[in-house]
């Protein structure tokens, strides 16, 4: 069984993305792995060379201006092209973004995964469990409106492509893929970094997805996280490879759970969740 790990990246120390524990925390699952690096001025392209790792297989890419303002289509493009490199005779291509990581509690069960369905004509990819970290590496974001599960592995199938702003996949004219789940967490720190860091990177995001900012945001030097509707503490362990990114952490964030006020929209959500089993969530694949 062969498979392909790829990413894609651009001014990851600016940004402070965890580029480095994403793809590590993959790698040792995956004979290849693909790292579509667009254009940066921070030193993003001898970040990743200096991992070293002769797996690791390096695309320069240009990020295309005429997509800016399109709903973030722009990571859909750059994810195909990493997609793209891969290697014709993989038998699976797992993906992982830049401010994603694999705990390696789960790396056999995940491997099983792909070994069991690996000949099963009717799976498309694997579907993951998500943990939005939010604020800190202390709190998760517990609001139904963060997406529960996304598509993370996917079949080498050429008619396979990343869709809409790279959340998620697409197989030929926009349908959606047949996936199994595996009982296995994707660690989501996207919203974990210092505030103005945070800010920095929200402003760059919203310039390629086209979103109204006003002008009091835009000279706002600090991203303001108490502005959440409902966090959890996490009681669990992080992946082996975010330990040192964690103890190096320099900001504060500390939240009152008992404040939490979810919308009476997401409270129904979760009630029918919690009593019924049911998800009432957009779902970007095909449960089988």
């Amino acid at each position: 069984m062969k498979v392909s790990g790829f990413t894609i990246i651009r001014r990851a120390i600016k940004f402070d993305f965890p580029v480095l524990e994403a793809i590590n925390s993959i790698l040792p699952l995956c004979n290849e792995f693909v790292v579509a690096v667009g254009n940066s001025d921070d030193g993003t392209l001898d970040l990743i060379r200096k991992i070293g790792d002769p797996k690791i297989r390096i695309i320069e890419t240009i990020w295309d201006e005429r997509l800016i303002g399109k709903g973030g289509s722009v990571l859909a493009a750059e994810t195909n092209k990493a997609l793209d490199a891969i290697s014709d005779d993989a038998d699976w291509a797992f993906y992982i973004q830049s401010d994603e990581v694999v705990h390696e509690k789960d790396l056999p069960t995940i491997y099983s995964a792909m070994e069991k369905w690996k000949e099963n004509t009717q799976v498309d990819g694997l579907l993951f469990k998500y943990l939005h970290f939010y604020g800190s590496y202390d709190y998760l974001a517990s609001s139904p409106h963060w997406y529960s599960r996304e598509i993370r592995i996917i079949k080498n199938h050429r008619s396979v492509y990343s869709f809409s702003d790279a959340q998620g996949f697409r197989m030929g004219k926009n349908k959606k893929l047949r996936v199994k789940p595996v009982d296995a967490f994707i660690y989501h720190y996207g919203w974990v970094k210092h505030p103005i860091t945070m800010q920095k990177k929200r402003l760059f995001h919203l310039k390629w997805q086209n979103e109204e900012v006003s002008k009091e945001e835009q000279n706002t030097r600090q991203f303001d996280y108490s502005k959440i509707d409902t966090l959890q503490l996490f009681k669990g362990t992080h992946p082996k490879v975010i330990q040192s990114r964690i103890e190096q952490k320099n900001w504060k964030f500390e939240y009152d759970i008992a404040f939490n006020r979810l919308s009476l929209k997401n409270r129904i959500k979760k009630a029918v969740k919690k009593y019924f089993g049911i998800e009432l969530e957009y779902k970007n694949y095909r449960l089988i």
